[in-house]
């Protein structure tokens, strides 16, 4: 339930919800490398040099562009440094944002969905099925398997076809 306030009040309802901006247009490294990019001033800006020009909610915004200094956004889902996790891995195989950030189109304000805790992504990691789909969907918050099947047959399927074997290994993530 972490929800730090931010330094924008940024809602993911609106901006992925209602306008169905994709994750990966403000997270755009999450397919390439461990961490999933915060987005950089000019991102925001794309679109709010032209939107809601004179909001008062945006002036941190504003006036980052402005100077060049980055906006502070503090990491809602802030693993401890001893955990190494790699979202291009998890985002190439298959695991939709979803399944560890929750239902994010639907937040005004980004909490943690879920634990996060070692036994958490163990329990995944033995049996991670349900948690598959098509790479192409990972980030369809409203993503159900095709009608003739359940995510688990799906997941398993896929989990054959693309030789997806977690390791557990306690070096996967302790590095």
């Amino acid at each position: 339930g972490y929800a730090p306030e931010q330094p924008v009040p940024y809602s993911h309802a609106l901006h992925v919800g209602e306008l169905g901006l994709d994750c990966r247009y403000c997270h755009n490294t999450v397919e390439q490398t461990a961490h999933a990019a915060v987005p950089p001033t000019e991102t925001c800006m794309n679109c709010h040099q032209r939107v809601k020009t004179r909001s008062p909610k945006l002036e941190p915004l504003r006036a980052s562009a402005a100077s060049g200094k980055s906006l502070a956004w503090k990491k809602v889902h802030d693993l401890p440094d001893y955990v190494y996790f790699d979202h291009s891995v998890h985002v190439r195989n298959g695991v939709g944002c979803v399944e560890c950030h929750g239902r994010i189109d639907t937040m005004d304000v980004v909490f943690q969905h879920e634990t996060l805790s070692m036994g958490w992504c163990l329990d995944c990691h033995r049996e991670p099925e349900v948690h598959l789909r098509e790479p192409a969907q990972v980030t369809n918050m409203l993503y159900q398997a095709p009608a003739s099947e359940t995510r688990l047959v799906q997941g398993q399927k896929l989990r054959a076809e693309n030789d997806i074997n977690p390791p557990l290994d306690c070096s996967t993530c302790h590095r």
